[in-house]
């Protein structure tokens, strides 16, 4: 599936590495320019130490050619462009926060959170224009730069993340039939079966409000994207044709955990920490035929 594991692995290194920093703790104008310089330093060793384990993991073995493009615009009904797209706004928040715990101002932060997980991103890209089996995607870039763009316009106009990019999963009939690509275990599922996958644009109602709004601050509407019956990028796969492939698009309440008020500081992380995950809730879906369908929970 192209680049996709590629980014995740780029994001759970990235994070495992970024999260070591003590984002709460105090500090003081003595120390600023020695943390900007320690977030700059631990960034460049993180870049470097997950790019080399990248390319060793998934390039080292396959055949490499000139740089090249290729046009995947047309497959998976463009599910792995969102998790392109989600895979770059997590990763453009993530290094804000860390340019802000270092003494960065948010505009300062947001920009440079941008830069480091675009030139994260581009360099999988790059990988790919090298390899025969792949090729540089325009469309993988386009996705990138939405994702960090999302997260940079928010960060730049309130200083918070409003309209949060989600996810949820759950497991699908079709990957049985496709091992191969769609994986044979709950967590390949979770990664390469797109049938599985919902990503979501997730609004919180009460920042659009006025500060003296008795409406819950947790409380999200979130609008969301998934496909149906497919066993193939362009196509399904001999057997399997009488699968229908189609898009669903749904609306749901969520819950930003983020903005519940909890005491200490482990629960505040954990709720940071799982706060990309969608919220099972009822949710309407209305497919790509016209066909409305209602969830008692969906997730």
């Amino acid at each position: 599936m192209r680049s996709s594991r590629s980014i995740r692995f780029i994001v759970l290194l990235a994070v495992a590495l970024l999260c070591f920093a003590p984002s709460h703790a105090q500090k003081t104008a003595e120390d600023s320019c020695s943390r900007v310089k320690y977030t700059i330093a631990g960034t460049g060793a993180v870049y470097a130490a997950s790019m080399t384990g990248l390319y060793s993991l998934w390039y080292k073995d396959y055949p490499q050619s000139g740089f090249h493009f290729f046009n995947d615009n047309a497959e998976w009904l463009q599910m792995d462009k969102m998790g392109h797209l989600g895979s770059a706004y997590y990763l453009t928040n993530w290094s804000t926060g860390l340019f802000k715990w270092s003494g960065l101002n948010h505009k300062k932060a947001a920009w440079a959170g941008c830069a480091s997980s675009m030139l994260f991103l581009t360099t999988v890209e790059v990988f790919d224009g090298f390899s025969s089996q792949w090729g540089f995607s325009t469309g993988d870039m386009v996705a990138n730069a939405a994702g960090a763009g999302l997260s940079v316009f928010q960060e730049l106009k309130w200083q918070e993340q409003r309209i949060k990019i989600k996810f949820s999963f759950s497991e699908s009939q079709y990957a049985k039939y496709r091992p191969d690509q769609l994986g044979t275990s709950y967590v390949e599922h979770l990664f390469k079966d797109y049938n599985g996958q919902t990503y979501w644009l997730s609004g919180n109602i009460h920042s659009f409000l006025s500060p003296e709004s008795k409406f819950p601050k947790w409380l999200n509407v979130a609008v969301g994207y998934g496909v149906d019956g497919l066993t193939g990028a362009r196509a399904n796969i001999p057997g399997t044709e009488s699968f229908e492939r189609g898009r669903q698009f749904y609306i749901a309440p969520d819950v930003d955990l983020t903005r519940i008020p909890v005491k200490g500081k482990f629960m505040k992380t954990v709720f940071e920490t799982i706060g990309f995950i969608k919220f099972p809730a009822p949710a309407i879906e209305v497919n790509d035929k016209g066909l409305v369908k209602g969830h008692w929970l969906f997730f």
